[in-house]
């Protein structure tokens, strides 16, 4: 257990009498890159979803660093440490690169802090490492609006790391990428595992095995299997329920 930065424990929720999720038990240890995989309706979002607060559970628990996350709000579970990237990029096209990165950044902006915000050099520091992280060193004055679909999953997920979580949530990052920029988010995400823990959804199994650490297969709500990809790919219950579609 002194490894595990997050531990799900039997965790069920249901919407009109359809358990998205049921008894689910799972965990994630420090610095692991873990990809969650499945059929439509296996309950992968929905888990994502009750890790960030964003939906509730029925029964179970999510520890978190000794912390319930059951019991806290969106805001104070990414105040925890938790960050989440939804499946559509979620940027701000009116305002440059620079500018989205620099609004991501978490310390001294409360209330009065973002009417009073001076970009220091700290803050500096941090938008150019992370801007040359995610590939957008060179676009910092470019309008988020007018780049690529790729671009903009990069830019959330640098908008992710000025916040620093010790847990990122991401939901299908490389949807709608090009083979290339495919390659490069491969590159970005074992860079950025390094110190952290990663927990992605996702259906391009070529790039599932390029990154992942270990990989869950859900299947109604439950965890079907769990191991390397080779020992995934190998079960017979997945190949009937997922990769043999």
């Amino acid at each position: 257990m002194a490894d595990t930065i997050l531990a799900v424990t039997g965790l069920t929720v249901s919407f009109d009498g359809f358990k998205a999720v049921d008894d689910l038990n799972l965990s994630i240890d420090k610095d692991e890159l873990r990809v969650v995989i499945g059929p439509n309706g296996a309950g992968k979002t929905t888990l994502l979803d009750m890790i960030c607060g964003k939906t509730k559970p029925s029964a179970g628990r999510i520890e978190f660093k000794n912390a319930d996350l059951t019991k806290l709000s969106e805001y104070e579970i990414t105040r925890a440490g938790v960050g989440r990237k939804f499946q559509t990029p979620s940027v701000y096209d009116d305002l440059t690169v620079l500018e989205n990165l620099e609004i991501s950044y978490p310390k001294h902006r409360g209330v009065f802090g973002s009417l009073f915000f001076r970009r220091t050099r700290e803050i500096g520091d941090k938008i150019r490492a992370v801007a040359q992280d995610i590939y957008l060193q060179d676009e910092l004055e470019t309008k988020a609006g007018i780049l690529s679909h790729g671009q903009k999953q990069w830019l959330e997920i640098g908008m992710l790391l000025m916040q620093d979580p010790e847990l990122m949530l991401l939901d299908e990052p490389v949807a709608g990428m090009s083979a290339r920029e495919r390659d490069l988010t491969a590159d970005l995400l074992a860079r950025i595992s390094k110190g952290r823990s990663i927990v992605l959804i996702e259906h391009d199994m070529e790039f599932v095995r390029k990154i992942a650490h270990r990989v869950t297969v859900l299947h109604q709500g439950k965890v079907l299997s769990e191991g390397s990809m080779d020992q995934v790919q190998k079960d017979a219950r997945v190949i009937e329920v997922y990769l043999g579609m």
